[in-house]
């Protein structure tokens, strides 16, 4: 084969090759991943978990009717965490200062709670946003909210130790992390996708930490992207509100 031609062949395997993994960044970051950005300090963003009549929510509808009513509209949601039979939090929650659940710290056990380590994803009283590893919460007294579940997606910038790049463990997956501007960057898979993947994308959008919500179970309200998932039977919801226009 003349050199030109070989020349050429190399060439257009290149240019294939570097098309196939800006596609492949493409299609995790834009077409596989829904992702909504909050920032505490202007929008109202809440935990919530029952009614003022004692029940769940459960999910996105009966929190958007039960906030219509004080003429607030849902702008954003997310389930929270993850839960037990009767929809209580398996881990820690707090909801305006106040413990509803105390903190987990049992090692070992079924499910990806368990995937040490865990952690907490948490807003204190001063609108400041923190996710960190379960052990190294000391105190809850300056926390406003808090929510606690497994594995982490993110350590300080690094990947969970126990996840597997090209796993085939694949699940509809949500979570939220911590952007470099203090914002937080709640995202949710369109598709199946590993945790591997998933933290991926925070990591590319340069969170250093990021937590693990749910799976399956998982549900997202975005009507600004035209995404709204209103059923489901949930524990905790993360919310954004404001007052109706």
């Amino acid at each position: 084969m003349k050199p030109v031609l070989v020349f050429f062949g190399l060439l257009i395997g290149l240019i294939t090759s570097i098309s196939i993994n800006s596609y492949k960044n493409q299609e995790v970051t834009e077409s596989r991943v829904l992702s909504y950005e909050v920032d505490v300090n202007k929008q109202d963003l809440r935990f919530y978990w029952k009614n003022s009549n004692g029940k769940n929510y459960g999910n996105f509808q009966n929190l958007k009717s039960e906030i219509e009513k004080d003429k607030r509209e849902l702008v954003f949601a997310m389930n929270g965490g993850m839960y037990m039979k009767d929809f209580s939090p398996q881990g820690l929650y707090i909801e305006n200062g106040e413990i509803k659940r105390n903190i987990n710290k049992v090692k070992e056990g079924y499910g990806n709670f368990y995937l040490q380590p865990n952690g907490i994803f948490l807003i204190t009283k001063n609108n400041k946003p923190e996710i960190l590893v379960t052990d190294a919460l000391i105190n809850t007294d300056n926390i406003k909210y808090a929510t606690q579940s497994g594995p982490m997606l993110l350590i300080n910038g690094k990947i969970h130790p126990k996840f597997t790049e090209g796993s085939t463990n694949v699940h509809i997956r949500n979570g939220v992390g911590v952007l470099p501007s203090g914002n937080l960057l709640f995202a949710m898979s369109k598709k199946k996708i590993n945790f591997y993947d998933f933290a991926c994308f925070f990591k590319e959008k340069g969170c250093l930490n990021a937590l693990y919500l749910d799976g399956f179970v998982s549900r997202a309200y975005v009507p600004s992207k035209k995404w709204e998932q209103i059923d489901g039977n949930l524990g905790v919801i993360i919310g954004v509100t404001r007052p109706i226009q």
